[in-house]
This record gives C-alpha cells, structure tokens and sequence, in this order.
C-alpha cells in the first residue's frame, strides 16, 4: 500500500521534493548559499565602512586619528554624517603647520649660533619675573640681574639643506 500513489497525484514528482527519509539536498545549498551571501556582505560593509581610514592611512594624513574616531562613531551610533565627515577628512588635505615652522625656528637658532632646539633654553619665564623688582629696562633685563651675556656669535650656514620643496 505504501507505494501506491494517490489517485490525484501525478506521476512525475518534480526534482526539489525528496522522498521521505532522504536529505533535502536543495534546502542544504540554499543554507550554504545564504550563509556565504550574509558573510560576504557583512565583509563589503565593513571594507566600505573602513573606506576613509584607509584612504587617510595611505596617504599619511595628519588627520588620521579624527578620521578613525568619526568611522568608529559612525559605526556605533548607525549616524551616517560622521562617516560622510569622516571621508571628506580623508581626502582634504590639511597643511602641517609645525613642520615648516620648526625648521625656521631651528634655522634661527642656527643663525643666532645655537644648536637647534635649545633656543628657549635660557628664556626666563615671564610670570615669575613680572613679579620680581623690575628697574631700567635698557640697563637690566628683568629680575634686576646686570646683563653678562655677549652676544653670540654668527653661525654660518656649512650646507645647503637638500629637503626644500
């Protein structure tokens, strides 16, 4: 009795419809199909998520720190404006201002006779001479101290430096 079939049922069962007992072979590669999908999206997510960092890490950009604290924001609060700020960081490219200004402050230096970097050095500080007796000031610096200090002598540049632009 068991392998008779209905009498309304047809007599070719169509492919996808397993006899009962049997693994269901279509359920098993769509499983497999929709796990791969789900995992490959996730990983373009977070690739396009990490876009910005990326770009402002090749580039060696100043503003990389900000640019990883905005995707990392971006990521956790689902606001989309601070990836968008995150990746206009990215790609503006901001001047370094220390760098320039520190190679002037060090060829100062060098021009004054001192080595570079220990120009501040003997700099007093000025809150703790404004309270000090102030006398004459083109006599005496301040703190009331005679001036001993000659002036340096001019250091004379030995070479061209070659990291100009």
């Amino acid at each position: 009795m068991a392998d008779q079939l209905h009498p309304v049922a047809v007599q070719h069962l169509p492919v996808f419809i397993t006899a009962p007992g049997q693994t269901d072979v279509l359920m098993v590669v769509t499983a497999v199909i929709l796990g791969l999908s789900v995992f490959a999206f996730g990983i373009l997510f977070l690739r396009l998520h990490t876009l910005p960092e990326r770009v402002a890490h090749k580039s060696h950009k100043i503003q990389f720190e900000i640019v990883a604290i905005l995707g990392l924001l971006a990521l956790f609060t689902h606001m989309h404006i601070f990836w968008v700020a995150g990746l206009l960081l990215a790609f503006v490219d901001l001047p370094d201002l220390g760098s320039f200004l520190g190679r002037i402050a060090g060829s100062v230096e060098r021009i004054a006779g001192l080595k570079p970097g220990t120009g501040a050095d003997d700099v007093p500080d000025a809150w703790r001479t404004a309270s000090t007796n102030v006398t004459d000031a083109a006599s005496e610096p301040l703190g009331g101290e005679p001036s001993t200090a000659k002036k340096p002598m001019r250091a004379v540049a030995g070479r061209k430096e070659l990291d100009h632009a």
